[in-house]
């Protein structure tokens, strides 16, 4: 905290002083907390300009293109490090020694299979059912299997609980696609990384060996550390929310699940997609470009630009890289890569695109690179759900071990009926003339 205040004058009312809290990186933060007492509320749809927690997990800064998890920059952890060593950094706050991390790798495959009796719970889906509806109910399902470690007061019950949903998510998210597409369930191989790992899950059978491809196992598990944590994202708030009625681990991560279901939170690579699609072919580039210039037009370039990012972002830099590796591997003829790869020279040479700052995001990147692979796009949002997982128990871990946490209440403004009076629906009638 610093010691300069904010004044707020209200009318009929005595100023008021709101301390100014400093945080270790970033704006300042006016401490509203003692503005209810006036008999006032703040408005702010969408929370643009309130920070609803301290936390010490994800820094960004929009303007300047940064994105730290624990103070280490996202570009170094992509190209340095691996998802589990990002898993350890985010959960503890540290990174790991050898000895650490080797105990952490140990314990993560130990706990990689699923009850075999939740591996009947699949069977109660319907076979064309989504990966995100399967994955939900089957994460929500894991309190009545594992009920014996929900203590969320009990800090050892709070580490098993990290400890299986990040060891499990990956076997639960290939295993809800196999389910969709009739293909036979694939178990954990734990002398596999865990990107080897989910690869083979999702892609091998049991009729032959699957060798795993190292680019394509090295671009997973960098889609995988881009994705694990963003801050106070929309599912991340919706965890902390959750969790602040002290509701068990598992549901709050559903809870995160669900918000990320929605297409303007984890669809957008979906939409970069889509919006290939329409395009269709390298010839109707130019016709969608004026289109995207149109201010009337409807037409909406995806995957240019952030919310968060002003200047670029920083995840996309890594991603750029990795998806010219996989497209170099793979030597893929796809009409579709081609449109992209020419929406991206044009996006970063464009005066248009250049002067508004709309450079390709993560999402145009990784849609790119997760169609080349063969992922369908069904499960997109499974493996950011996946890759996430470690960001919102990271989140509920730190939300629970803060003193003073209280539930999540926001205020309104109520703009409804008010001190209506009732009738019985007989008088109702009769003075209505509705019989």
């Amino acid at each position: 905290m610093s010691d300069q205040k904010a004044i707020l004058h209200l009318p009929g009312k005595e100023p008021i002083e709101l301390p100014i809290l400093k945080g270790s990186a970033g704006n300042d933060v006016i401490d509203i907390r003692t503005l209810g007492k006036t008999g006032y509320f703040t408005y702010d749809p969408g929370f643009l300009a309130t920070a609803s927690c301290e936390s010490a997990i994800t820094f960004i800064d929009g303007d300047l293109g940064i994105l730290e998890h624990r103070g280490y920059p996202i570009d170094q952890l992509a190209e340095k490090s691996d998802y589990l060593e990002v898993c350890y950094l985010l959960l503890n706050g540290h990174l790991p020694n050898r000895v650490q991390f080797d105990e952490f790798h140990r314990v993560v495959s130990k706990h990689t299979m699923l009850h075999e009796q939740l591996v009947m719970f699949y069977k109660g889906f319907r076979r064309d059912s989504h990966p995100m509806a399967i994955m939900v109910g089957v994460v929500g399902a894991l309190s009545s299997f594992y009920h014996d470690s929900l203590d969320i007061t009990n800090e050892t019950h709070r580490e098993i609980t990290a400890f299986r949903l990040i060891s499990k998510m990956p076997t639960i998210a290939t295993m809800s696609y196999k389910y969709s597409t009739g293909q036979p369930f694939m178990y954990p191989d734990n002398t596999l990384s865990y990107a080897g790992n989910f690869l083979r899950m999702m892609f091998a059978t049991p009729c032959e060996e699957y060798v795993v491809n190292p680019v394509l196992e090295s671009a997973m598990d960098k889609i995988l550390i881009l994705h694990a944590d963003h801050e106070q994202n929309a599912s991340t708030s919706t965890v902390r929310l959750a969790g602040s009625s002290g509701a068990n681990p598992f549901a709050c991560i559903v809870a995160g699940i669900a918000s990320l279901w929605g297409p303007a939170h984890g669809g957008a690579n979906e939409a970069c997609l889509e919006m290939l699609e329409e395009i269709g072919s390298v010839d109707n580039i130019p016709e969608y470009i004026n289109k995207a210039k149109d201010k009337n037009d409807p037409f909406r370039l995806m995957g240019f630009g952030h919310r968060v990012y002003k200047n670029h972002d920083p995840r996309a830099t890594v991603m750029r890289k990795t998806c010219h590796e996989v497209l170099d591997d793979l030597k893929i003829d796809d009409p579709l890569l081609d449109v992209a790869m020419e929406l991206e020279r044009i996006a970063l040479e464009d005066p248009y695109f250049v002067e508004k700052k709309l450079y390709p995001n993560v999402d145009f990147y990784s849609g790119i690179v997760l169609r080349a692979m063969g992922i369908p796009r069904s499960m997109f949002t499974v493996i950011f759900a996946t890759s996430r997982t470690i960001g919102w128990i990271s989140h509920w871990k730190e939300m629970l071990d803060q003193p003073g946490q209280k539930i999540g209440r926001p205020r309104q403004l109520y703009t409804g009926e008010s001190g209506l009076s009732f009738d019985h629906v007989d008088v109702r009638c009769k003075s209505d003339d509705c019989e």
